[in-house]
């Protein structure tokens, strides 16, 4: 009789226990909004199974750190080309979030062998808060792929707009409504936005190819001020940063294209030459082992 009555006082203090962490954890959501994230993408996809915890880390922890600390992981970011996915707040409680998720994962996976590792639960919290600063490297050098490849596209764009009767500023607005979504997209947005915010043509773009920081990106921001300083034709200088662009992209496929054999001479010699070696030879070695 005894027994029963204590299983049923752990069972019901288990139950209210779990249910006034799940109060906890309510409330915690409850008093946790999404509007920050008004405008921008959806967030990366290492975040994105991860966002409740990230948010509830951005209320309660990171939107306090310093405003300096926050500007300047926002500059980052933003010559990443990710701050139309994730904020400098949301970053910082991502790199908490994702310590935290791989802590608890490796703690419950070695409770169960005999006892927690303390220097493998750091080792999985440095991991956690590192992977997103390789995700965001990865994510640039992909993206400076894309807008080396894209600009071409974006000055055929402009270069209609223009031929149409638009502005430079309208044709960038119609190229980032008609155009193809990518980071040649956002980064125009943001030149846009900085327009709107009372810089001139030319700091704006001069920011865009400080925030870029592409060869290609720089020739086309020189040529843009270059040919308002001049008062020479919009349309002529889009046109010819246009087919310079694809003559240079043409250029390069026929480098790598070029460069690709000599690149299969080392897994030519150490793996498939090997391996042919030893079928030819193979038959001709167990004759000799094996005269019979």
């Amino acid at each position: 009789m005894l027994a029963d009555l204590e299983f049923w006082i752990a069972t019901l203090s288990a139950g209210i226990a779990a249910a006034a962490f799940m109060t906890f954890i309510v409330a915690l959501l409850s008093m946790v909004s999404d509007r920050g994230r008004d405008g921008m993408d959806p967030p990366p996809a290492i975040f994105a199974p991860f966002m409740p915890i990230i948010r509830v880390f951005t209320f309660y922890v990171t939107s306090n750190f310093s405003d300096e600390r926050l500007m300047a992981l926002e500059e980052k970011l933003q010559a990443r080309g990710v701050s139309f996915m994730v904020t400098a707040e949301e970053f910082f409680a991502g790199q908490i979030s994702l310590a935290f998720v791989f802590v608890a994962a490796g703690a419950l996976a070695t409770a169960s062998g005999g006892g927690v590792n303390p220097s493998l639960l750091l080792i999985l919290a440095l991991l956690g808060g590192i992977l997103p600063e390789l995700w965001t490297k990865d994510f640039k050098r992909r993206r400076d792929e894309e807008l080396v490849r894209t600009l071409p596209i974006y000055l055929e764009y402009l270069t209609m707009c223009v031929d149409a009767g638009l502005n430079f500023a309208g044709a960038i607005s119609q190229a980032v409504e008609k155009g193809p979504r990518g980071a040649m997209r956002n980064e125009f947005r943001i030149i846009l936005r900085d327009i709107s915010s009372g810089y001139t043509r030319a700091d704006a773009l001069t920011r865009f190819e400080d925030r870029v920081a592409l060869s290609d990106i720089s020739t086309f921001v020189k040529a843009i001020i270059q040919s308002d300083k001049l008062g020479s034709s919009m349309k002529e200088t889009l046109s010819a940063q246009a087919k310079q662009r694809l003559t240079e992209r043409f250029q390069r496929a026929e480098k790598a294209a070029m460069e690709a054999p000599v690149k299969l001479v080392i897994p030519l010699v150490v793996f498939i030459f090997p391996l042919t070696f030893i079928m030819l030879l193979f038959p001709i070695v167990m004759k000799f082992v094996d005269p019979s």
